[in-house]
């Protein structure tokens, strides 16, 4: 059974981020499940800090990134918007290059709050980081 009160396509999620944070780090929508949604990332240039390992805080954009893409496909209500509220992240791995995946699945789907579990992982699985957002549901300004 799928949780999306409007399913999310990979099409309107890419169109939705052209020219933001997630176009510049190179993160890519790949699929969308009845529970989830997953992205990928680059860890390049572009995502890495400089000890050339990827960047502890490009992993919380890829994690925020796909729990808040994922929540505002959950809304309960018309004229709402989910934000973030707070997000937390527990560095695992260290990578260098290649890709990390993100998959974004929920604990809450409430109406006031949602609470998401972003799993990122290396091509060969292997967990990176774990991490927890909690999105706010708003009256969209």
């Amino acid at each position: 059974m799928s949780i999306w009160t409007v399913t999310p396509t990979l099409e309107d999620m890419r169109a939705h981020c052209r020219e933001t944070a997630v176009e510049h780090l190179g993160i890519e929508f790949l699929e969308v499940g009845d529970d989830y949604i997953k992205a990928r990332m680059p860890v390049d240039n572009r995502t890495v800090q400089p000890a050339r390992i990827l960047h502890g805080g490009a992993s919380v954009v890829l994690a925020e990134t796909l729990g808040s893409v994922a929540a505002n496909h959950c809304l309960r209500k018309d004229g709402q918007v989910g934000v973030g509220l707070e997000i937390n992240a527990n560095h695992i791995r260290s990578v260098t290059t290649g890709w990390v995946y993100g998959t974004s699945r929920p604990l809450h789907i409430g109406g006031s709050t949602q609470v998401w579990e972003i799993r990122i992982e290396t091509e060969d699985s292997k967990l990176v980081c774990i991490s927890r957002i909690t999105m706010a549901i708003i009256d969209a300004r």
